[in-house]
């Protein structure tokens, strides 16, 4: 056995899965250590309270799940989830007006959090190398004599309640070692890496914190018989720092909606029935509170705040011991507003299968953690990029990002927010960035910046003749 490879991966959410669906192709043995005790339906777990809001797969999500589970897709709309094209069906309002809408090929797929999590488990489970070991909390890291390389973890494992025996897991745990040839935290925001590291002897990573004091209450409706709507989805932008309220209507299976709210500047929404209501009336639109004013309540109000972005360096460190890697919300953590997470849990979960794909001779990653951890940080570089460049702009915004370029791209931004507004085409291209199918680049493609130009020097145009001539009305287009 001590010739066969073993990787364990910390954290059984998206992250986790998907790292250790990754590295079953490369390992002949995952064990993937879990602090809950996963439900047998798809259902809300304690470990998981963002479940009960909305999430959406990005397209490039999808085609990597596809690529690790094939027919996954067809089996979820099989159960219920539903392909939204998101330029067509999707009603959108930014901080200008209603987006424009046309056909194309950018579908994402909205289901619950708890039904993507059950069948991302089960396929997984059917592996014959992956090992799930559910009530383990870790404790540190194991070492090498010099502590230069991570051998395994420590964990009190506890067991799961049974009836029959009358035992719960109180009465129940253990301490135990386990040891692997790689390491990988994907235990998400409340990770104890930078804490385990300073035990072994290493600088923790330096932090970077936005946080907008963002705050979020979700209900699932069931949708009047009577609604009439001619989109899926429907998102309403907020408008910081003049308005700090939006809100957004997701289907998911069983002909329900997520109805959530939201609110930045610790403008949180209300958990109670007429605060939910009226908050939801006091959006810079009408339309989503007309849609769920005759709809059915099917669940109490939830409530979660915890929203900042945090980027945790682990790509910067100077020295740090080798097989152990961090990942998804361990390493980066963004506001969920963009639905990007679990599409970046997936990329990087990709960046993991090619990279032993290349390295095929090196499975016991001596000298290339920190390749590794580079090749990471790139996966979650654009969805940070455009997640702190929106939560800035809140007035009491904590770490905003105060520099030339900051301040750029945010007026960049309102210009592609104009066009996106007139222009279908412009709309698909930032999509395409949305769904992390292209770089953020391609924003500043010649197509796209020439129209922002064009637009700029029109309005430029027409302001100089409202001047000469005040009868002339400036334009608008």
């Amino acid at each position: 056995m001590q010739d066969k490879t073993h990787a364990l991966v910390i954290g059984g959410s998206i992250a986790g899965l998907l790292a250790g669906r990754a590295l079953a192709n490369h390992f002949d043995h995952v064990t993937i250590l879990e602090r809950d005790f996963y439900p047998q339906q798809p259902t809300p777990r304690q470990g998981l309270p963002q479940s009960r809001f909305p999430h959406t797969l990005m397209l490039r999500g999808q085609q990597i799940l596809e690529q690790f589970f094939p027919g996954l897709k067809a089996e979820l709309l099989a159960q219920g989830a539903i392909a939204v094209d998101s330029s067509q069906e999707i009603a959108y309002l930014n901080s200008v007006g209603w987006a424009a809408r046309s056909p194309s090929d950018l579908t994402l797929l909205a289901c619950s959090r708890d039904l993507l999590d059950w069948n991302v488990r089960r396929r997984l489970r059917s592996l014959p190398n992956v090992e799930f070991l559910e009530g383990a909390s870790v404790t540190g890291l194991l070492a090498n004599e010099a502590k230069t390389q991570v051998a395994g973890v420590s964990a009190r494992i506890r067991s799961a309640f049974n009836e029959e025996q009358s035992v719960t897991a109180s009465n129940s745990e253990t301490t135990k070692d386990l040891y692997a040839d790689l390491v990988v935290d994907a235990s998400g925001k409340a990770s104890h890496t930078p804490q385990w590291l300073s035990v072994l002897g290493y600088e923790p990573p330096q932090e970077t914190e936005v946080n907008a004091f963002v705050g979020y209450t979700a209900r699932v409706y069931q949708p009047s018989s009577n609604v009439d709507v001619d989109w899926k989805l429907l998102f309403i932008q907020p408008d910081p720092p003049q308005d700090q309220r939006g809100g957004a209507i997701f289907p998911i299976e069983g002909n329900r909606w997520i109805v959530s709210l939201t609110g930045g500047d610790r403008d949180y929404p209300p958990t109670n029935e007429a605060g939910f209501l009226a908050f939801a009336r006091s959006l810079r639109s009408p339309v989503l509170f007309d849609a769920i004013r005759d709809a059915t309540p099917l669940t109490p109000i939830y409530t979660y705040r915890s929203n900042e972005n945090r980027l945790r360096h682990y790509d910067r460190l100077r020295h740090q011991p080798e097989q152990f890697i961090v990942v998804g919300h361990a390493a980066c953590a963004l506001n969920p507003t963009y639905g990007q997470g679990m599409t970046v849990a997936a990329i990087e979960a990709d960046l993991l299968d090619q990279f032993f794909q290349e390295h095929p001779c090196q499975i016991r990653m001596s000298r290339q953690t920190r390749c590794l951890q580079k090749q990471l940080a790139k996966a979650h570089q654009d969805a940070w990029a455009l997640s702190i460049s929106q939560d800035d702009r809140y007035r009491k915004t904590e770490g905003k990002q105060s520099n030339v370029m900051a301040c750029f791209m945010n007026w960049y931004s309102d210009q592609l927010q104009k066009l996106v507004v007139e222009q279908a085409e412009v709309q698909i291209a930032m999509m395409e960035v949305m769904h992390l199918l292209k770089p953020l680049n391609v924003l500043f493609q010649s197509f796209i910046l020439g129209r922002v130009i064009k637009r700029l020097l029109y309005r430029y145009v027409a302001r100089q003749r409202s001047k000469s001539n005040p009868l002339v009305e400036e334009g608008e287009n």
